[in-house]
């Protein structure tokens, strides 16, 4: 698969390539309104031009290989995601993101166990809400600057930077208002001690802390 796809002729595959042809453009669209990017932000980003991605997001211009390759590493999502590949019988999850109180969330583990997500925080500031519950959770920056409050220390990480903590002190974590930030969150439940002191995790890390 290179270069410009091709249009669609009366074979029924290129009538099936044509329907995941323009499922694409709102995928582009959630892909990047998910991570809080604007056109700007990904024309910057991507060396694409706004026009061509605007283009792209509206289903007025057929994606190629290339194109795609490129926004798939700066949404930082498989590729198959973006055309819609069907799901195989192997055991990779395949989770989906959530808006939860205006940050994604990707649920990177089933339920039970240790629970992990990864959570793109916007960069509009809201005033911080300290909250406390039962259990251990520990943060690791992706991307971005974060800034996390707990109890009466106000921290400010930067990327591969980690923080672990009792959930019992009042915490809070956002953007430290230069950009969105990305962070990888785990956090473990009563009893269990892989990589975490853990505990219940009440509402888990999606609640907007």
């Amino acid at each position: 698969m290179t270069g410009q796809l091709s249009g669609t002729t009366g074979d029924p595959t290129d009538a099936a390539i044509q329907a995941a042809l323009e499922a694409v453009a709102p995928r582009l669209r959630q892909a990047r309104e998910l991570r809080a990017l604007t056109l700007t932000d990904v024309a910057a980003r991507t060396g694409i031009s706004k026009s061509t991605l605007s283009r792209l997001e509206n289903g007025q211009r057929r994606p190629t290989l290339e194109l795609l390759l490129a926004l798939a590493a700066v949404y930082r999502i498989p590729l198959d995601d973006l055309v819609g590949a069907p799901e195989t019988g192997d055991r990779r999850l395949r989770p989906k993101p959530r808006r939860v109180n205006g940050r994604t969330v990707l649920p990177l583990t089933r339920p039970g166990g240790v629970q992990a997500w990864k959570i793109l925080v916007p960069s509009s500031q809201t005033t911080p809400k300290p909250r406390r519950h039962d259990g251990f959770e520990w943060l690791c920056v992706l991307s971005g600057r974060l800034r996390v409050l707990l109890g009466e220390e106000d921290l400010s990480l930067g990327v591969g930077e980690a923080v672990e903590f009792d959930t019992q002190v009042p915490h809070w974590f956002g953007s430290a208002g230069e950009g969105p930030v990305e962070v990888l969150s785990i956090f473990g439940r009563p009893g269990e001690r892989v990589l975490l002191r853990g505990a219940d995790p009440g509402t888990g890390p999606a609640a907007g802390r």
